[in-house]
């Protein structure tokens, strides 16, 4: 609860005018004093009293791409008996706040409001909860309380098209590794006979020894298994515009392009960070307004979330960790001008991914060709970096 300037003054002077006429026996002046201090009780009774409602909201879309419109329609409706007199409400998106007309709101009427949600940067933006402040109708005091739930917005990196995949990596049991354009059937496990399953799957022998029809499971080990991973340093982005800083944000574009690109050909792909990721909001939004827990975020989702982290170690870790797992057989390294000191680590993991390619993004200076022996793209932004890879032919 908040007292304003004009409630402050009549406390003050409700005090000063009850000590006066106590003081020097004054009752005109007692009894001022006490009815100044009785306005300003009233007051916080009044603006202690709770309105009831009820807020919901939907967004239009709650994903959405970089610089694509996106809207959020929020509905305030009065469940309680009474007008919702002397109510001030405001919306709260991103950094800045929406007034809510609720001024005089009757009982089981709602009112809507509809404005647009700034999706000009990339991130997620938090949106809410209602703050409706209720005032008494001397305007002595003001009292703030928030409504309905915080409801992020999505705002992805934008995503160019790529019209080039790898070709993928065929291993042999001698340790050669292949290049396998057209792909390759490996036996991966066993499992219960299903209706519509071919017979010719059928493994029989362990059929007769477990009693029970079981077929034989096989994968395609060619297929390309890309592993993108994204330099998140700040140390790796020393080039800031304000908060900004662009070369992460092509950087996050490009990841983007990749991970879409190898979801719309079915290939399996991988998005990691080198330093750890932020937090991102607990609950996701469903299409329909409502929470939904359960929600998983998606590699979008979390390069919405992405931020810049100020950790100095974190490319020896990640690429120690990269070796000893062995995720995939193509490796894309996306990183800044700050990033290029480190790509001796990256070139130490050719041995266990025949394909390396590295995107630098946001440097002066072209990276001196063949570094580490590694596939370079240097690019100004997402789109720069979309035509060279598609120019790329050693993977």
């Amino acid at each position: 609860m908040g007292i304003t300037a004009r409630g402050a003054g009549l406390l003050v002077a409700a005090v000063v005018l009850l000590g006066a006429g106590f003081r020097f026996a004054y009752p005109e002046l007692t009894l001022l004093g006490a009815a100044a201090g009785a306005a300003v009780g009233y007051a916080a009774l009044v603006a202690a009293w709770r309105p009831r409602l009820t807020v919901t909201r939907r967004a239009d879309p709650d994903r959405v791409a970089r610089g694509e419109p996106a809207s959020m329609t929020l509905t305030v409706r009065n469940t309680g008996r009474l007008r919702s007199a002397n109510l001030l409400a405001e919306d709260r998106c991103g950094d800045r706040s929406v007034p809510v007309p609720v001024l005089r709101l009757r009982p089981g009427r709602d009112t809507e409001v509809r404005y647009d949600v700034p999706t000009h940067r990339r991130g997620v933006v938090p949106v809410g909860p209602l703050r409706v402040t209720r005032r008494d109708p001397l305007g002595l005091v003001a009292l703030a309380r928030p409504y309905g739930v915080s409801v992020p917005v999505w705002v992805h990196p934008r995503v160019h098209p790529l019209t080039a995949v790898p070709t993928g990596a065929g291993r042999s049991l001698d340790g050669r590794v292949d290049g396998v354009p057209h792909g390759s059937i490996t036996f991966d496990s066993l499992r219960e006979y299903v209706v519509g399953d071919e017979l010719r799957r059928v493994h029989w022998r362990t059929s007769a020894r477990v009693g029970e029809l079981m077929v034989r499971e096989n994968v395609d080990t060619s297929l390309p298994r890309l592993v993108v991973l994204l330099d998140n340093r700040a140390a790796a982005h020393p080039q800031r515009v304000g908060p900004v800083a662009e070369s992460f944000e092509s950087a996050c574009e490009a990841a983007a392009s990749i991970v879409t690109a190898a979801h719309r050909a079915d290939l399996p792909v991988l998005l990691l960070f080198v330093a750890p990721e932020s937090t991102p909001p607990a609950e996701a939004q469903s299409p329909a307004g409502e929470v939904d827990a359960t929600r998983a975020l998606g590699p979008l989702d979390r390069l919405a979330a992405a931020e810049l982290a100020a950790e100095a170690d974190a490319v020896r870790a990640a690429t120690t960790r990269l070796r000893q797992d062995r995720l995939g057989d193509t490796l894309v390294f996306l990183t800044g001008p700050g990033g290029r000191d480190e790509l001796g680590h990256v070139g130490a993991l050719r041995g266990a991914y025949p394909s390396v390619v590295v995107g630098v993004f946001g440097a002066a200076e072209p990276t001196p060709p063949g570094a580490a022996g590694l596939v370079v793209v240097d690019a100004a932004d997402g789109a720069q970096f979309a035509a060279e890879w598609d120019g790329v032919r050693r993977w």
